[in-house]
C-alpha cells in the first residue's frame, strides 16, 4: 500500500475562551487535527506513517490517540523522547484572534534521523505546530534525499517565541530557501502578508523556486490558490512549464460554530488527501473547505476523525 508519512508536533492544548461556559479545555492539538483530516479522507489504498516525537509525561495519551486511528500503518506509534512533550496555552479573543504560549523540549529531526524514515515513503505531509521540527539544513536535505510530493503548512515557521513562550508572528529568515523545499505551500492570510507585501510577487518566487502551489487560507472567504504544475508533480514530474493559474474557492457555511481550533490543519489534510487521489487543486481545495466546516462543529481533536467521516461519535 502507499505511505504517506505526516510530520509535526503533537501538542497538549489549555484553551481559554474558545467556549466561555465550558470554562478551561485541556485536549490533543497540533498535528492530532492533520492526521484526522489524513484519516478521514485518504484514498482508501493509502496508509498513514506518522513522523511524531512525543515528550515521556505524555506518550502513553499518545499511543491512545493513535489508536483511536484507522488508517494508521499496523504497528505505527509516535516515538517517545526523554523531554516534557510541548504544550500550548490557547486565549481566544474572537472565532479567527488568539494568543499563544508553548512550553516543553521535544527536540527537531535531524536529516540523519529522518532519512531512513522516509526512504520507503510514497508522500510526505509537513506541519510546522511548533515552528521547530526541522532546521532549514535539515529540510533542504529531506528535499535532495525525498523528490516524492509533499505539501507543508509552513505556520509557526512564521511564529518567533519570546523568553516567556508566548508566539509572535515575525518574518520568515530565508524564505526563499524555505519555499524551495516543497511542492505545495500551505499559509494563512496573516502569514501571507509576514512573507511580502505583495502577495502576488511572493507567489512567483514561490514557483520560481520549484513550487506548484501556494494555497492561501482566508478563513470564512475560504481559500485562493496559485498554481504553476500540479498535474505534473502529482504524475512525477516537476519540469513541465505550464501557465499560472488562480482562483478563490469559497468556504463552505458554517451552520453551527463551537471549535475554530484547528481547521487550517484538517483543511491541509483533506487537501493534500484529495490531491494524493488524483484531484484537480481547486476540488481538493473545496474538499478541504467542506473538512474544515465540519471540524467548527466539533469540539476537540479526540473522536474528531470519525466526525469527519459522518460517523456518530459519542460525547
Amino acid at each position: 500500500m502507499p505511505k504517506v508519512g505526516v510530520l509535526g508536533s503533537l501538542v497538549w492544548d489549555e484553551i481559554h475562551g474558545r467556549d466561555p461556559a465550558a470554562g478551561v479545555v485541556e485536549e490533543w492539538g497540533g498535528i492530532a487535527y492533520a492526521l484526522a483530516g489524513l484519516d478521514a479522507h485518504l484514498p482508501p489504498e493509502w496508509e498513514i506513517v506518522p513522523l511524531v516525537k512525543v515528550g515521556h509525561d505524555l506518550a502513553a495519551r499518545a499511543r491512545e490517540f493513535f489508536g483511536s486511528l484507522q488508517r494508521l500503518r499496523p504497528g505505527s506509534r509516535p516515538i517517545e523522547v526523554p523531554a516534557r512533550n510541548n504544550r500550548v496555552v490557547l486565549h481566544y479573543q474572537s472565532t479567527e484572534r488568539r494568543t499563544e504560549r508553548m512550553s516543553g523540549g521535544v527536540p527537531p529531526w535531524t536529516w540523519e534521523e529522518l532519512g531512513p524514515m522516509v526512504r520507503d515513503l510514497d508522500a510526505l505531509y509537513l506541519n510546522f505546530i511548533s515552528g521547530f521540527e526541522l532546521a532549514l539544513g535539515t529540510a533542504q536535505a529531506l528535499r535532495q534525499g525525498f523528490r516524492k510530493p509533499s505539501y507543508a503548512d509552513l505556520h509557526s515557521l512564521l511564529l518567533g517565541m519570546q523568553a516567556d513562550g508566548i508566539r509572535m508572528p515575525r518574518p520568515l529568515p530565508d524564505a526563499p530557501s524555505w519555499f524551495g523545499c516543497f511542492d505545495v505551500i500551505q499559509v494563512n492570510e496573516e502569514e501571507m502578508l509576514l512573507l511580502g507585501s505583495d502577495p502576488l510577487s511572493v507567489a512567483a518566487a514561490m514557483l520560481g523556486v520549484g513550487v506548484t502551489a501556494l494555497i492561501v487560507t482566508l478563513g470564512a472567504r475560504g481559500a485562493v490558490y496559485v498554481s504553476g504544475n500540479v498535474a505534473g508533480w502529482q504524475s512525477g514530474g516537476r519540469t513541465q512549464s505550464q501557465p499560472i493559474q488562480t482562483e478563490l474557492i469559497p468556504a463552505e457555511r458554517v451552520l453551527e460554530s463551537l471549535d475554530p481550533t484547528g481547521c487550517g490543519d484538517v483543511f491541509g489534510g483533506a487537501v493534500f488527501s484529495r490531491l494524493l487521489a488524483g484531484g484537480a487543486l481547486p476540488e481538493a481545495i473545496a474538499v478541504g473547505n467542506r473538512a474544515a466546516a465540519r471540524n467548527v462543529a466539533f469540539r476537540g481533536a479526540s473522536g474528531l476523525a470519525q466526525h469527519l467521516r459522518g460517523e456518530l461519535v459519542t460525547p
